[in-house]
């Protein structure tokens, strides 16, 4: 019983962690899915990556706010490239400035890393991040960068919503921005404490799962709540008793459903699943 009270009290950070991820990403992957732009979580969480791994470059510590803004400036100049991208889709997909933008940031991440002690661990930390050492004060700062930005997605979620959901509205370049900028936010928490893998789990999985079932946004959210709060659950237990890296084990956990799915596909029948083939996800409000 002692050991059960020590393993729950070790978990508690960890798993609140996760369900705040769960949370905000949750509703981020509708957005994602369906301005069809599936990448561009790891396109901005690189970019993320590679504005942390410059400010350790320059001496700042790991956890130092300096470190922080410096990733998010990054993320706000990506933000402002996918912005102006849309623009011009007559000419070229947005997605490909998202590859662009991923190979970029990949590599530059390499190269400064290159010159930085111990940098195939910061590499490795920024693949799968390190969830299983977070803190309450962790939690708790995480927590309220995303109430802000969940509150803003609120205040303007008609034309936010308008602009993913490929429907008429006006200034629709400034709410690209806002978009993206904001996604940035969220981002730029998440590579910190969860890694790339584990943030693009969050975001696109119970997205494309729940496409499978549902047609309304809001069951959508309900349903990628519920299965983020599962699967973290899993994950994390599982990497415990097993003595594996728990985000690793949660992005396979996350990652190992969808592709279940597929390969039942031919002997089961998906309510939504012809969605998935339509542009914007078949989605109705």
């Amino acid at each position: 019983m002692a050991n059960a009270g020590y393993v729950i009290s070790f978990l508690a950070a960890p798993f609140a962690m996760c369900l705040v991820l769960a949370g905000i990403h949750c509703y981020l992957g509708l957005h994602v899915l369906a301005r069809g732009v599936i990448f561009v979580d790891l396109s901005l969480a690189q970019v993320a990556a590679f504005g942390a791994t410059l400010a350790i470059f320059l001496g700042f510590d790991h956890d130092a706010s300096a470190t922080y803004f410096i990733s998010l400036g990054c993320t706000f100049c990506a933000a402002a490239l996918f912005a102006l991208a849309r623009r011009h889709e007559k000419h070229f997909s947005q997605e490909a400035m998202i590859g662009i933008v991923y190979a970029l940031g990949s590599a530059a991440v390499v190269l400064v890393a290159n010159k930085i002690a111990h940098g195939s661990e910061h590499i490795k930390d920024l693949l799968v991040g390190q969830v299983l050492w977070v803190s309450w004060h962790d939690v708790i700062k995480t927590s309220l960068i995303y109430i802000v930005v969940a509150v803003i997605h609120y205040v303007f979620r008609k034309p936010l919503l308008d602009v993913s959901f490929g429907r008429k509205t006006a200034g629709t370049g400034v709410w690209d921005f806002l978009f993206y900028a904001l996604f940035g936010v969220v981002i730029t928490s998440s590579v910190s404490v969860a890694g790339v893998l584990q943030v693009f789990a969050y975001l696109i999985v119970p997205a494309v799962v729940g496409t499978l079932f549902f047609t309304s946004i809001r069951a959508r959210l309900w349903f990628g709540w519920a299965l983020g709060f599962v699967l973290s659950l899993i994950g994390m237990v599982l990497s415990y008793l097993w003595d594996l890296p728990a985000g690793a084990f949660i992005v396979v956990c996350f990652a190992g459903l969808p592709v279940f799915l597929l390969l039942i596909s031919p002997f089961v029948k998906f309510k939504n699943a012809s969605s998935l083939l339509k542009g914007r996800g078949g989605i109705q409000s």
